[in-house]
């Protein structure tokens, strides 16, 4: 049975649960736009062809590391398709998530460790921001602020996937699908002409 939030029908989250994703982790997200619409470009002989929403998009997923110095951000392989975005990101450690009270966890080595408050209690998790979630969130708002400029209708889908990357074999995956996806755009699950 699906739950109702003030007297709606709510989706489950797709987050993993008793993750905080303000945790220092590597992270494999994917951004679709609304009806997988292909506001960013065109794939001509395997290369990404920019329109201004897509040099947009590039342009306000640089800007995210430069806005977020503090939360230690690391910007991995990322490439923009013309409906989608594919990225790894990484969250460093940095104080917000050193100082949340909260079980620390190095998903890269499986490790984890334990932090407290200062009272001692354990908190399950930390402010909903400084977080993947906030990170995603600014970055649609920048590129949709500045895509309607050009195309009144651009929406996202409303949600991302993401992926915790625990190993070094599945980061390794994961660079490879990301560098090779405009090569493989034909055959693609996102492309909506092979649907």
């Amino acid at each position: 049975m699906t739950d109702k939030f003030q007297n709606k029908y709510r989706i489950p989250s797709s987050r993993l649960q008793n993750w905080d994703y303000g945790w220092n982790a590597h992270y494999f997200v994917t951004i679709c736009t609304h009806n997988r619409e292909c506001y960013f470009g065109d794939i001509s002989d395997g290369k990404m062809q920019f329109s201004e929403i897509g040099k947009i998009v590039k342009i306000e997923w640089l800007k995210t590391f430069e806005m977020r110095a503090d939360m230690n951000l690391q910007m991995g392989a990322y490439v923009v398709m013309p409906n989608h975005f594919h990225a790894i990101i990484t969250i460093g450690e940095n104080e917000y998530n050193t100082e949340r009270g909260t079980e620390r966890r190095d998903a890269m080595h499986c490790v984890s460790t334990t932090a407290t408050n200062n009272m001692g209690a354990k908190n399950q998790f930390g402010p909903q921001s400084k977080n993947l979630a906030s990170i995603i969130r600014g970055f649609k708002i920048g590129v949709t602020k500045n895509a309607r400029k050009i195309h009144a209708d651009f929406a996202w889908q409303s949600r991302f996937h993401d992926h915790i990357i625990r190993n070094d074999k599945s980061f390794e995956k994961i660079q490879s699908y990301i560098i090779e996806n405009p090569l493989k755009w034909n055959n693609d699950k996102f492309n909506v002409k092979t649907d």
